[in-house]
């Protein structure tokens, strides 16, 4: 640990003191387009991705859990929204992350929103986001990445198509469908988002009766993997109350908490990072504690503002099984996801856990 702690520190001022400040004076979207293109590369080549472990990846065997079936090496995954296309999972195994959401992803092909559609709140630790569900859709995505061995968990983000034809309830429902059936021999588990607060025509399978709808579709097709629903931070008690029944009674797996917020005085995107983390964090609580009235046992991720340990720990004892960041990786770097687990395992055993999973829910109140 010791000489983990050595190089992380050094690059984490490498990082902050000399490389961030030079990526930051480019577009954000072109330097996301930039890291995606470096990562790929990295995950194709077996030399660089053994640097990439080397340099970044530490686990400990307190951090392990067995949660649906799948093996967790450690609790911090890479949120949906960064890696859309599947193109980085093979790097993002050697910087150290226990598992991957990628996507989202939709039935077609998406260019996404016009425009303007990311950019940096460097003063808040937070980024706002608009870029409406770009990928380059499920059939052309899953042809790339079908015959690729992962050794972490990957998840499938799954939306429909931003566009007025999914408007319609019933195209919209369809176009959920054919993603998961053209992953179904892939995903380790699937992720419902019902919350992007990008797309045309705004969350409307949040709407209870329409989410009743699509859980009963997804549930017809008896697919084998965990799913998951993606929550807006934005629903109120009342709806996610309702959410959560629908999704007991199709026995739907678990929760991420939550999405991009649409608050601080926003019109169009989303809001991601610490501006967001203190609602997600609200809506993590409630639904941990809500979840556990019903004869259902859910898993749940939290996600929004995880840029280190504490982060991380305070999600998990208000009722995190598992952890997700984003934003910290462009403000922190790849080295946040080592830190976060080491001093995860520093924090585990002040506390006198023997692991990870002894400490879920301990502040819930």
């Amino acid at each position: 640990m010791m000489i983990y702690g050595i190089r992380a520190r050094t690059l984490k001022f490498s990082y902050k003191k000399i490389v961030r400040p030079v990526l930051f004076l480019f577009d954000p979207e072109l330097m996301h387009r930039v890291f995606i293109k470096i990562g790929s590369f990295i995950g194709s080549n077996p030399i660089t991705k053994w640097f990439t472990n080397i340099a970044f990846n530490y686990q400990d065997s307190i951090l392990q859990q067995n949660i649906l079936g799948l093996k967790f090496i450690n609790p911090v995954g890479l949120a949906a929204g960064f890696d859309k296309n599947g193109q980085m999972v093979s790097a993002m195994e050697d910087v150290g992350f226990g598992f991957v959401e990628i996507g989202s992803m939709t039935a077609s092909p998406c260019a996404g929103n016009p425009g303007k559609r990311f950019e940096r709140l460097i003063k808040e630790n937070s980024l706002w986001v608009h870029f409406g569900l770009n990928n380059l859709g499920a059939s052309m995505n899953y042809n790339r990445i079908k015959d690729q061995k992962f050794r972490i968990p990957v998840g499938v983000s799954v939306a429909k198509t931003n566009s007025k034809e999914t408007i319609d309830p019933e195209a919209g429902l369809k176009d959920y469908l054919f993603t998961i059936n053209t992953f179904k021999n892939k995903a380790d588990f699937f992720v419902l988002n019902i919350s992007c607060p990008n797309a045309f025509g705004g969350c409307t399978f949040a709407e209870p009766k329409l989410f009743d709808s699509l859980a009963k579709d997804v549930g017809a097709l008896n697919v084998k993997q965990p799913i998951f629903v993606k929550l807006s931070p934005d629903l109120s008690k009342q709806n996610l109350d309702k959410i959560i029944a629908i999704a007991a009674k199709y026995n739907i797996s678990g929760f991420i908490c939550t999405n991009l917020t649409k608050e601080h005085n926003i019109d169009q995107g989303g809001i991601s990072g610490k501006l967001l983390e203190k609602k997600a964090d609200s809506v993590l609580s409630y639904v941990y504690k809500k979840a556990k009235q019903t004869k259902h046992k859910f898993t749940i991720i939290g996600t929004g503002g995880v840029f280190n340990a504490e982060d991380a720990y305070k999600k998990i004892k208000l009722g995190a099984n598992l952890v997700q960041l984003v934003t910290s990786l462009i403000y922190e770097g790849p080295q946040v996801v080592g830190h976060i687990n080491r001093d995860l395992v520093k924090l585990l055993k002040r506390d006198g856990y023997r692991n990870i999973s002894e400490a879920v829910g301990k502040d819930a109140k």
